[in-house]
């Protein structure tokens, strides 16, 4: 049993515990069942669980959200039209956002996996100052896929 400032009071019946409770005009808790014995404690279990609320409202409001942005080349995509992906790319790394960069091939287009290499290799070469680059570019399915994401300022 422990008391409502904190000390503890020994080993003490239930009926004990209650008038204990009773006459400091608050509520008896089970902090512990499974320990032998049982460990109770007196508080108001109102106010605890206001300040349990509070401490979670306070935890979402300090987390980050990342957001996944992305953006699809195809290998025939023009230089002017790469540029401009690429600014947008550079746009949302600094936004703190992550940027997965999909290619993709339609029909025959598959057998050219190079050129798409390449296109992501230049794009990996204008990006390097500002991201970190988690995955690599990567072959799946008809899709080649690379995920970026803003470096630690």
């Amino acid at each position: 049993m422990i008391n409502d400032e904190g000390q503890p009071l020994g080993v003490i019946s239930l009926e004990e515990a209650l008038d204990h409770a009773e006459k400091a005009g608050l509520d008896l808790v089970e902090v512990s069942a499974n320990a032998n014995p049982p460990v109770c404690k007196i508080m108001d279990y109102g106010k605890y669980r206001y300040k349990q609320s509070k401490k979670l409202q306070d935890a979402r409001k300090s987390q980050t959200v990342i957001h996944v942005k992305e953006i699809r080349l195809r290998p025939k995509t023009e230089a002017h039209d790469l540029q401009t992906k690429i600014k947008h790319i550079k746009k949302f790394l600094e936004q703190q956002d992550k940027v997965k960069i999909s290619m993709m091939f339609r029909g025959r287009e598959i057998v050219y996996t190079d050129i798409g290499r390449k296109i992501m290799e230049r794009v990996r070469q204008q990006l390097e100052d500002l991201a970190v680059f988690d995955q690599e570019p990567k072959l799946e399915g008809k899709n080649m896929i690379m995920i970026v994401s803003p470096k630690k300022t």
